[in-house]
């Protein structure tokens, strides 16, 4: 009786055994095909940490640290200009935070062109490259494109006033009232005093600001103290340059041009001096002295 006993436990010992590693097998099998299919669902393509908003960001709100998190990247598609550490978005040794130069949706890549420098404020001055100058220009609904304008368009300056001497006109040359293209693809960095570049509502603003050279801004000096200014929103894909523009009310109204009248002969002078003989008055000619 214990001979079976002993029997029938070795045997079930001997058939646990061969379910536990049948089972095992099993196991490692399906884990084994699990791995290989994740593998062929994961990307082809390799990724890098980089910086993004972790919600939406508004234009000159300081960014902090709560304000943004880290999101993988595709290495192939990563923009210029991202941030992929952390110490690089926040440097310890910054007093003050960056502030938010363009707003930007949750989930957004930080771009450097995004955000100030650490401790500089979101104004004009951070929108100025090296070499260029803020020049505020005077503009009405007229002048000002209806209030249609935002900082980040380009705009044509036209120059409006009279030149020449009453209504005379020289060859190749204007004269009278004139109209004249004067610079062209103005950079605004401002309306009054935002520099929002996502303001969407029409403004009738009283001044814009323009990013030019200090050149630029001599001819733009000159020119509004002499006559008034109006500006020509330019499209934001075009990129042609425009040729000499003049229009004067001749060419508008397509007139002959008035011609200058010949200066007036000046008449020789002649001194005389008279002398009476009796009753005879003679004029005689004599060389002037004055």
């Amino acid at each position: 009786m214990r001979l079976i006993f002993g029997l029938v436990l070795l045997v079930g010992i001997g058939l646990a055994g061969f379910a536990t590693y049948m089972a095992k097998s099993y196991i490692d099998q399906y884990q084994q095909q699990l791995a290989e299919e994740r593998k062929q669902r994961a990307p082809a393509f390799e990724t890098v940490d980089v910086m993004v908003a972790a919600r939406d960001l508004k234009y000159g709100e300081k960014l902090e640290k709560d304000a943004v998190t880290i999101v993988s990247y595709p290495k192939a598609s990563l923009p210029e200009g991202v941030f992929a550490e952390e110490t690089a978005l926040f440097p310890e040794d910054a007093r003050d935070p960056r502030e938010v130069l363009f707003s930007m949706v949750m989930g957004e890549v930080i771009l450097d062109n995004k955000v100030t420098e650490p401790g500089e404020a979101a104004g004009i001055s951070s929108r100025l490259v090296d070499g260029m100058r803020a020049f505020a220009i005077e503009v009405d609904a007229k002048s000002g494109v209806s209030g249609f304008l935002r900082p980040g368009d380009r705009v044509d300056v036209y120059w409006t006033g009279n030149v020449g001497q009453g209504n005379l006109r020289t060859e190749g040359n204007s004269s009278g009232s004139v109209t004249k293209l004067i610079e062209e693809g103005l950079p605004l960095v401002a309306v009054d005093q935002s520099a929002d570049m996502n303001r969407e509502e029409a403004r009738i603003a009283r001044t814009v600001t323009v990013a030019a050279t200090p050149q630029q801004v001599a001819a733009l000096a000159q020119a509004q103290s002499t006559g008034r200014l109006s500006l020509s929103l330019v499209g934001a894909l075009d990129r042609t340059t425009s040729s000499v523009i003049e229009v004067d009310q001749y060419s508008l109204l397509g007139l002959e041009a008035a011609e200058a009248p010949e200066p007036p002969q000046m008449e020789e002078e002649r001194c005389t001096v008279r002398a009476r003989r009796g009753s005879e008055v003679i004029v005689a000619p004599i060389p002037c002295t004055n």
